[in-house]
C-alpha cells in the first residue's frame, strides 16, 4: 500500500495505468478524482496496430468484445421475431433482405463514440492519457513508442497493470487460415454456406447464434461432451437442446486437426469425434473461440522483476499486487475472473487499498455471469457441481420447466429452464440459473438477493409481477430432488 497521495517529487507520477480497458479506465479516474493522485494511463489508440496488438481507450469489452458482439446478437435475433409475427397475425415475408455491410457499419459507429467517450472519462477527471505502446523499463519507469512517432519515458511511485488478454487459435496445421472473434466483428461478408467455430466457451456459443441468426449454416465443434464448460450441467443440456432446434449442427467430443484451404477459397476442416473415423467438412469461414491468452509479451514484465504464471498471467496477491510490491494487476491480464464487471471491481478495490488507505480485496463470490446465446442463459452463485463439491449437507434443488407465453401463440418449440438451489440447513437460496428469453435481466435483480443471503422463504413470501416469467422464481414451492454434498462448509 502506498501512502499519501501528492506526487513525489522522484517521480512523474502517483500512478501510471498501462490498459485503458473497463478496468484501467475506472482504476485511474478514480484515483485521480476521488483520491487527488496524479495519474497517467497508457494505451495504444484506436486506428494503432503493432504485430497483434490492437487498441483504443474501452478495451476489448468496448472495442471488440462485449459491446460490439451483443450489437450483433440484437441484429441477429429478429430472424426468429419474424418467424414468431406469423403466430400473432402478421402476414410479412418471413425474412426480409438483410444487409451485413450496414449493420457493421452502425455498430463500427458506435463503438467509436464510446472509444470518444472513454478517453473523455479520462481527461474530464485529469487523467494524462498516452496512446502508444507501453514497455516496463524497471519497478517505476515506463518507456512509450507512441504512436505518432518517437518515445516518451515516464516515473511512477505506483504501476497498475490493466493490459487484458487476446484470443488464441488451437495448434493445429492450418491454424493461419481460421479466424478469431475479434476478426468475426469485421468480416467483409457474411459466410457464403457453412461456418465452422471451434470453442465450447461462450464467446463460440454466442458467435454460433449470431451468424446462425444471420443464415448461415453454423457447425459448432467442442471437444466436452456439452458446450459452456463450468456452467451448471442440466443448463448445458437445455442450451444445446435449444441450439439444436435452432438449427445449429453440433460436434460434441469433437476436436479438429488440420485445416486446407481449398482452389475455390473455402476451406477443408479435418477433425476427430471420439469412438469414430477421422471426417472433413467444408466451410466458407473457420472461427476458433478457444479461449483468450493473457497479453503479457513483450511488456518488459521480466525486467521489472514481476513473477508470472505458467500460462503467461502475472501473479497477484488477494490486494492484486504483483511480486513486486508497488506494482499490480486487475483484470483479464491476471487470470482471475475474466468479466469487464470484474475487472472494474478490482479497479475500484486497487484504489481503495493504494490510495485511499483502506485494505480492499475483490470479492469473487456470487459473481453473476450470462451467456447470450439465444435465448440466453444467466445465473448466480453455485451451479449443482459446485455445490456437491464446497456444501456440507444437504441441499434441495427446484427446477421448472415451461413454455413461455409468447410461444403459446408463436408456436415455437423452446422451452424456459429456471433452476434454484437451496442449502437445508439454513434455508438460503445459494445458486440460480436461467435459460429463456431476458435470463440477464431478470439474473441481475435476482443476483442482488443471493449476495445478500436471502432464503427461500423470503423468495416465496415476495409477490410476483403477473403475467410474466420471472415470477416462476418466487412461485416455485416443491423441491426437484434433494441431493447431498460432501464438500466443506
Amino acid at each position: 500500500m502506498v501512502s499519501g497521495h501528492s506526487s513525489s517529487e522522484n517521480y512523474d507520477f502517483d500512478l501510471v495505468t498501462i490498459g485503458a480497458g473497463s478496468g484501467g479506465t475506472r482504476a485511474s479516474r478514480i484515483s485521480a478524482q476521488q483520491y487527488g493522485a496524479k495519474v497517467a494511463c497508457v494505451e495504444l489508440p484506436f486506428d494503432f496496430v503493432a504485430t497483434d496488438e490492437k487498441g483504443g481507450a474501452g478495451g476489448t469489452c468496448v472495442i471488440r468484445g462485449c459491446v460490439p458482439k451483443k450489437l450483433l446478437v440484437y441484429g441477429s435475433a429478429f430472424t426468429e421475431e419474424f418467424r414468431d409475427a406469423k403466430g400473432f397475425g402478421w402476414t410479412a415475408e418471413e425474412r426480409p433482405p438483410f444487409n451485413w455491410k450496414q449493420l457493421l457499419q452502425k455498430k463500427a459507429k458506435e463503438v467509436e463514440r464510446l472509444n470518444g467517450v472513454y478517453k473523455k472519462l479520462l481527461r474530464d477527471t485529469g487523467v494524462e492519457l498516452i496512446e502508444g505502446r507501453a514497455k516496463l523499463k524497471d519497478r517505476h519507469t515506463v518507456e512509450v513508442e507512441l504512436s505518432g512517432g518517437g518515445t516518451k519515458t515516464v516515473t511512477a511511485k505506483v504501476i497498475l497493470l490493466a493490459l487484458g488478454g487476446k484470443p488464441v487459435k488451437a495448434p493445429i496445421p492450418g491454424k493461419e487460415y481460421a479466424i478469431t472473434s475479434d476478426d468475426a466483428l469485421v468480416l467483409d461478408d457474411l459466410p457464403e454456406a457453412s461456418i465452422v467455430i471451434v470453442g465450447a466457451g461462450y464467446i463460440s456459443v454466442e458467435f454460433s447464434g449470431i451468424f446462425n441468426g444471420m443464415g448461415a449454416d453454423v457447425h459448432l465443434m467442442y471437444r466436452k461432451p456439452l458446450p459452456l464448460t463450468g456452467f451448471d450441467e442440466e443448463c448445458r443440456q437445455h442450451v444445446s437442446e435449444n441450439m439444436t432446434k435452432r438449427g445449429i449442427k453440433l460436434y460434441p467430443s469433437t476436436s479438429p486437426t488440420k485445416i486446407e484451404k481449398r482452389d475455390d477459397g473455402k476451406f477443408t476442416v479435418h477433425y476427430e469425434t471420439e469412438g469414430e473415423k477421422a471426417k472433413t467438412i467444408v466451410a466458407a469461414v473457420v472461427m476458433f473461440g478457444t479461449g483468450r491468452a493473457p497479453n503479457t509479451k513483450n511488456i518488459g514484465l521480466e525486467d521489472a522483476g514481476v513473477k508470472l504464471s505458467k500460462k503467461g498471467g502475472i501473479v497477484v496477491d488477494e490486494y492484486s499486487k504483483t511480486s513486486v510490491d508497488n506494482i499490480y494487476a486487475i483484470g483479464d491480464v491476471t487470470e482471475r475472473l475474466q468479466l469487464t464487471p470484474v475487472a472494474i471491481m478490482e479497479g475500484m478495490a486497487f484504489t481503495a487499498t493504494v490510495f485511499g488507505d483502506k485494505p480492499t480485496k475483490p470479492s469473487f463470490e456470487n459473481v453473476p455471469s450470462a451467456c447470450f446465446i439465444q435465448p440466453p442463459l444467466a445465473y448466480v452463485g453455485y451451479t449443482e457441481e459446485q455445490a456437491k463439491e464446497k456444501i456440507s449437507g444437504e441441499v434441495d434443488v427446484y427446477v421448472s420447466k415451461f413454455k413461455p407465453m409468447k410461444n403459446v401463440l408463436s408456436g415455437r418449440d423452446e422451452k424456459t429452464l429456471m433452476k434454484m438451489l437451496v442449502e437445508v440447513s439454513t434455508d438460503k437460496v445459494i445458486g440460480v440459473h436461467m435459460v429463456g428469453p431476458d435470463a440477464p435481466e431478470i439474473l441481475q435483480g435476482i443476483a442482488v438477493a443471493v449476495k445478500s443471503g436471502a432464503s427461500k422463504a423470503q423468495f416465496d413470501s415476495t409477490v410476483g409481477i403477473h403475467p410474466s416469467a420471472a415470477e416462476e422464481l418466487v412461485t416455485m414451492r416443491n423441491a426437484t430432488r434433494r441431493i447431498k454434498c460432501n464438500g466443506k462448509a
